[in-house]
C-alpha cells in the first residue's frame, strides 16, 4: 500500500467490503509488513454501513487480530491508510498488507472449544458443521424474507402503474370528448373574427350558387354559446 504525505483523510483510505448477518462473530486478522518508526504510519478502520465503528487502531505493524459482533444485517468495511511520517525521502514508501476475515463458525477457535469442553475431534467437527448449517439456514431465511419484500414491492408498483394508465386513458378520452363538443359548437355558431376586421365567407355548391356575407367583427366569448 503506497504511503501519502500529509494528514489523515477518509478519501485516501483503501477499503475491503464484506457482508455479515446480525449477531455474528467476525475476526479480522491483518499482517502488515514493516515496523513502527520506519517513516510510515499505517492506520486501520473497521466500520459497518450503518455507522458503527468497531475498531480504529493506529500505527499498525506485524500481525494484529480484531474481533467484533455485528449489530445488524449490513456490510462492513476494513479500511487502511498509509501516511508518511518522516520528512526524509524514502526510496519505496510501501507497506504490504495480508488480510484474513473469518465470519461466524469460521471465526471461532475450535481448538480452545475442544480443550475447554473436552470434546473428541469428531464431536468438535460435528459442532462446527452444525453451526455452519445453521448459518446457511439463517441466510436462506433472510434471502426468503428479502424476496418476499421485493415481490410485494413489485406487485404494489405494478398496481399503481395500472391505475395510472387507466387514469391517463380516462383523461385522454375526456379531453377528446371535450374537443369534439368544442369543435361542434365552433362550426355551429362560428368563430368571431378579430376586432375591427371584416370576415368574408364564400360558399359555392354544385349549382354554381354563390353567397357573399360580410359583417363587422365583435368581441364575444365562444363559451357563452
Amino acid at each position: 500500500m503506497q504511503a501519502h504525505p500529509g494528514h489523515e483523510s477518509a478519501a485516501k483510505e483503501r477499503c475491503i467490503r464484506n457482508f455479515v448477518a446480525k449477531d455474528q462473530l467476525v475476526v479480522v486478522t491483518a499482517t502488515v509488513s514493516g515496523s513502527r518508526g520506519d517513516g510510515m504510519i499505517l492506520n486501520m478502520h473497521i466500520k459497518d454501513a450503518v455507522g458503527n465503528d468497531f475498531h480504529k487502531p493506529r500505527d499498525v505493524a506485524g500481525e494484529n487480530r480484531y474481533a467484533f459482533t455485528s449489530h445488524s444485517d449490513s456490510a462492513f468495511d476494513v479500511c487502511f491508510e498509509n501516511i508518511l511520517s518522516s520528512h526524509t525521502q524514502l526510496s519505496n514508501p510501501v507497506r504490504h498488507v495480508e488480510l484474513d476475515i473469518d465470519i461466524g463458525a469460521d471465526a471461532k477457535d475450535w481448538s480452545a472449544i475442544q480443550a475447554g469442553e473436552k470434546l473428541k475431534p469428531v464431536e468438535t467437527e460435528l459442532r462446527r458443521i452444525e453451526e455452519l448449517v445453521g448459518e446457511i439456514v439463517s441466510e436462506m431465511d433472510y434471502l426468503k424474507t428479502r424476496e418476499t419484500k421485493l415481490r410485494d414491492t413489485n406487485e404494489s408498483t405494478n398496481e399503481r402503474v395500472k391505475w395510472f394508465a387507466f387514469g391517463t386513458m380516462g383523461m385522454l378520452v375526456g379531453l377528446g370528448a371535450w374537443q369534439v363538443v368544442y369543435l361542434r359548437a365552433y362550426f355551429r355558431f362560428g368563430l368571431p373574427p378579430p376586432n375591427g376586421s371584416t370576415l368574408t365567407i364564400y360558399v359555392q355548391n354544385t349549382d354554381f350558387f354563390q353567397v357573399k356575407a360580410s359583417y363587422l367583427a365583435f368581441s364575444l366569448n365562444i363559451l357563452q354559446y
